[in-house]
């Protein structure tokens, strides 16, 4: 009798679990809420991650996905990563239509398989298999399994449940280790989205439900400031032949330098003489780091490596000598061992880089932040920092990729947190100056000079490797104020010295100035014209941030047509807020001339969400101002 009963108890278990799988992959049975601002929505997402001894780690998911529409398409989320040391277990897709019928079911060897990396990549062993389907109708359904092995647990995966235009139904992340081990976390964002833990011996989990799509609003934080994420890290771990232990960032900077950087900065005696040639007579270490930079940048070319431990570890500066390439590792290291010929203290250094602003976390140390790495030199406490993928970047400028933000500095004696160049407001500066002349019939040609400063030049010096044509198309664009408008002549000048970037451009244009009748109206804001206004939300629902500001200043000589005279002018402007400042002048020299001066203001910083509306107004005058017309009447 009791054998009876565990057999309808299992029967009933199985049923039951059958059946709940059934109503994810039911269309009609998605609760309607979840399908706000979603493409898709994830009905279950469950990952299982077993770590069952150092250099042992199972990682099991299973994920159920409506798709709602073909933007929903990217949401499914049915891939495996592997190399020469994940291996795949199983990956299974099944299809199901509107009604929960299965349609289709596709197996591992029906996946595609290609390389995980860019073709900008010479060596990688990082492959994927993913699914290649195209639906026959919308809505349906996916139900994608995997499981995968792997001897690395140094990189766990983190528990990231949201993204934008998507719906959670039920999310849920389970991780279990060895009792001898510790398990280090980075909480972030959880009681707002109502994340549930469990956390015991040996075991922690997260579950998150019920979400509806989030849709992304301009200028607010990162994404790992406004959702609910868990980064994770053990204190022992095993990563392609290496073990390490560390706690904290000075222990994992001490693991990196010797386990991963020691013997690795070597170079031949021709090139120790060359380099001590090179700085012969050179007193300051810093003209002797710039003077060995630049002969970097001219050796060297970038070029990806990612084969096992090399997705952490630099080729041998020897190695980097001989072939002339490398990848931001081997290049670094390979500058770091010249340095160190000339006697100038260098360290290497690892980033989180992006335009976006991410730093390292100072109270969580872990192998998965950082996707980049550059040079440090401390410099007396005067901290220089180089770029050494890049054949332009000037010395000792890093731009919006690396700035302003915490890096792990690796030492002999351990790894050191510290904070890139954060460029000030005035710093990233834009010049514009120039002159322009109307005609009776309200054509312009003007000749105008663009300086360009920080950040700015950041977004500036790389047009000079650009050809004609698209240097054409770019000006254009840029002048797009004035319609139709013709680049007679485009002269570019790269000042590396003093890290700033000149553009001259001679323009013309029809009928720039609109004449009604015997009036012209014209606006005096011809060359920098701000035009875009940011997005209106009724209801934000993230802060404001504006990760850099900007100045902007403007200086333009105006001769007007002969036959005509003023009839109106616009009242000068000066406009502050929290956000920034805006002014402009227009002065009259005589009769037929004007000078045109313009400020722009705007400052970085963090803003609650219910001042986004504030900071929208002032943009929204600056376009008001910039647009500003002139009226001319025929003498």
């Amino acid at each position: 009798m009791r054998i009876k009963l565990l057999v309808i108890t299992a029967f009933l278990i199985t049923l039951s679990t059958v059946k709940a799988q059934d109503d994810l992959t039911n269309y009609l049975t998605l609760p309607q809420e979840l399908t706000k601002n979603a493409n898709a929505v994830v009905r279950l997402d469950e990952t299982i991650i077993e770590v069952k001894a150092i250099n042992d780690m199972e990682i099991s998911k299973k994920r159920i996905v409506t798709v709602l529409n073909e933007n929903g398409l990217r949401r499914i989320g049915a891939y495996v990563w592997y190399d020469n040391v994940v291996r795949v277990k199983n990956a299974e897709v099944k299809i199901y239509n509107k009604f929960g019928k299965q349609i289709k079911k596709i197996r591992e060897r029906d996946f595609i398989d290609a390389s995980a990396v860019s073709g900008g990549t010479m060596y990688s062993d990082s492959r994927i298999k993913y699914l290649d389907y195209t639906p026959i109708e919308y809505p349906f359904t996916v139900a994608f399994t995997s499981k995968i092995q792997t001897k690395n647990t140094a990189s766990l995966p983190s528990f990231n449940p949201l993204g934008y235009y998507v719906g959670v139904q039920k999310s849920t992340y389970k991780i279990t280790y060895p009792l001898g081990f510790t398990m280090h976390k980075k909480e972030l964002n959880l009681d707002e989205f109502n994340v549930v833990k469990d956390e015991r011996e040996g075991k922690l989990s997260y579950t998150i439900e019920n979400i509806s799509g989030i849709k992304p609003e301009a200028l607010s934080p990162s994404d790992t400031e406004i959702e609910p994420r868990v980064f994770f890290a053990l204190n022992k771990f095993y990563y392609d032949g290496v073990t390490g232990e560390i706690n904290n960032w000075e222990e994992f900077g001490k693991w990196m330098y010797q386990s991963l950087l020691t013997g690795r900065a070597k170079v031949d005696a021709a090139t120790k003489a060359k380099v001590e040639s090179m700085i012969a007579g050179v007193e300051t270490d810093r003209e002797k780091a710039k003077i060995i930079y630049e002969f970097v940048q001219n050796k060297t070319r970038y070029i990806s490596v990612q084969v096992g431990i090399g997705g952490f570890q630099p080729i041998p500066a020897d190695e980097v000598d001989k072939v002339g390439y490398g990848d931001c590792k081997g290049l670094t290291n390979y500058t770091m061992a010249l340095l160190k010929i000339a006697g100038v203290e260098s360290y290497y250094t690892h980033v989180e880089a992006g335009k976006e602003i991410v730093g390292f976390y100072d109270d969580f140390a872990s192998l998965a932040q950082g996707n980049h790495v550059i040079l440090n030199i401390p410099n007396d406490g005067d901290d220089i920092w180089l770029e050494c993928t890049s054949q332009k970047v000037p010395f000792g400028h890093i731009g919006d990729f690396t700035d302003d933000r915490n890096v792990l500095v690796i030492t002999p004696e351990g790894g050191k947190l510290k904070h890139t160049k954060k460029y000030t407001t005035e710093e990233n500066l834009q010049e514009t100056t120039g002159a322009y002349t109307l005609d009776d019939n309200g054509n312009i040609a003007g000749d105008v000079t663009i300086k360009t400063y920080g950040i700015q030049y950041d977004d500036r010096y790389y047009l000079e490797d650009w050809s004609q044509v698209e240097k054409d198309k770019h000006y254009k664009k840029y002048f797009q104020t004035i319609n139709n408008v013709n680049i007679d002549e485009i002269k570019l000048d790269n000042d590396k010295e003093s890290i700033a970037f000149s553009e001259k451009v001679k323009l013309n244009a029809d009928a720039y100035g609109v004449i009604t009748g015997d009036r012209m109206l014209f606006a005096p804001n011809a060359f920098n014209r701000n035009t875009s206004i940011p997005d209106r939300y009724r209801n934000r629902k993230f802060p404001l941030e504006i990760q850099r500001g900007y100045y902007d200043t403007d200086e333009y000589e105006i001769k007007l047509p002969a036959n005509f005279t003023i009839e109106a002018i616009p009242d000068n402007v000066t406009y502050e807020t929290k956000f920034g400042s805006y002014t402009f002048t227009i002065t009259k020299k005589d009769d037929q001339t004007l000078q045109y001066q313009r400020t722009i203001k705007l400052k970085d910083g963090l803003y609650p969400k219910e001042e986004y509306k504030n900071y929208r107004k002032f943009i929204k005058k600056i376009v008001k101002y910039d647009g500003s017309k002139i009226v001319l009447v025929k003498k």
